[in-house]
């Protein structure tokens, strides 16, 4: 399956390295390996490789080299640096991971300038009715179900998602968290994943939590950031600019996994919807150049829209997602007090008819909107 990040990486990987972050399997090597026909590839984790890799013995005739899982190298970028400045980027320099507790994000002056960072997220449902033919209804369905990780959505079926998590959940906690962290209370953090599922799209409490798990609160906020960094979830923070009524602190999370959530449908489609508007916010600043960035609103007296889309620090569009309500959201009133106008949108699952207010607040379908959106 072609994915949206392709043709803008193949434009831009003769100029730079690329630097392509995801979590695992989420098709960061089948992509690498698409960009061109004539490749070599490594992959950190192989003996072998390892080996070809510390003797810098690769084919310098292909057009492209792949380099996987490279930062759990010592020195990594010392000698990634080294190559480019030495050789160049020829053949075409293409780094993928993930497991990287942030690595690549930090990766400072040793890098700087040397490079392009693209963000790939899992299939959703745009690039899923684009470039597989789905429809937007199955793409939801299989969402909600399956995930939108490429091995579980395109085959398609709850039996062979549920062994392909299984798998995907103990390669992360049992190799990655232990090889790129210190933890090795993996009980534990399955038990704060099991909590953090059953909290999505809620304001999150530290100190809840560390009640629940029994462990001292700046550990369990250790422990998200390192899910976080592992790609396992994603926090979506308040925006505190420019509202009049003081804001709350506590960031929401949802899962990369869409299918991992717990909760009714209202819940997974917030979650579905929070996957996407990142994504797109990731393919603005990536391929655009543009600074889009993902917030919520919230305020002390739990007046609420689920997101808030920025552009350049200021509010640009204010998103509310309802399974089945078509009235606009009171908080729309509450909130919104911005100088400058922005796009207030109410997306609803079960919707009979667009409509649109007085006040600006527009009302669309949500799987509609998910299939054709951009900032």
């Amino acid at each position: 399956m072609q994915r949206s990040l392709q043709d803008p990486i193949i434009q831009e990987m003769s100029d730079k390295m690329v630097i392509i972050l995801g979590p695992r399997q989420c098709g960061k090597t089948t992509l690498s390996k698409m960009l061109n026909a004539s490749f070599d590839y490594f992959n950190y984790d192989f003996a072998k490789h390892r080996l070809e890799l510390k003797e810098m013995s690769w084919d310098r005739d292909k057009e492209v080299i792949i380099f996987d899982e490279i930062h759990k190298m010592k020195l990594w970028k010392s000698w990634l640096k080294g190559i480019y400045d030495v050789e160049g980027n020829q053949p075409n320099i293409v780094v993928t991971g993930s497991a990287k507790l942030d690595a690549f994000k930090k990766v400072g002056d040793s890098l700087a300038g040397r490079y392009f960072q693209f963000n790939l997220h899992p299939i959703d449902i745009k690039e899923a009715v684009k470039y597989e033919a789905l429809s937007a209804e199955e793409s939801y369905d299989r969402l909600l179900t399956v995930s939108g990780f490429p091995e579980p959505f395109l085959k398609g079926k709850k039996n062979y998602y549920n062994r392909w998590k299984k798998s995907h959940i103990d390669v992360i906690l049992k190799e990655d968290l232990l090889e790129l962290s210190n933890i090795r209370d993996i009980r534990s953090i399955e038990t704060l994943i099991e909590l953090l599922r059953q909290r999505v799209g809620s304001p999150l409490s530290i100190r809840s939590l560390s009640i629940d798990l029994q462990r001292d609160p700046k550990t369990v906020k250790r422990w998200i950031e390192v899910l976080e960094n592992l790609y396992v979830i994603f926090r979506v923070k308040p925006f505190h600019k420019n509202v009049a009524r003081s804001l709350l602190k506590e960031a929401k999370i949802y899962f990369y996994d869409t299918a991992m959530v717990s909760g009714d449908e209202g819940v997974k489609l917030e979650n579905i919807t929070a996957c996407s508007l990142l994504k797109e916010c990731h393919f603005q600043q990536n391929v655009v150049g543009e600074e889009f960035e993902l917030y919520y609103l919230r305020n002390k007296d739990g007046d609420e829209i689920d997101f808030l889309v920025t552009h350049d620090k200021k509010p640009h569009t204010a998103i509310e997602v309802k399974l089945s309500d078509p009235t606009p959201s009171k908080a729309f009133d509450k909130l919104i007090r911005f100088k400058q106008p922005i796009n207030m949108l109410q997306i609803v699952r079960n919707l009979e008819k667009v409509k649109s207010y007085p006040s600006g607040v527009k009302i669309k379908p949500a799987l509609k909107y998910l299939e054709t959106f951009c900032f």
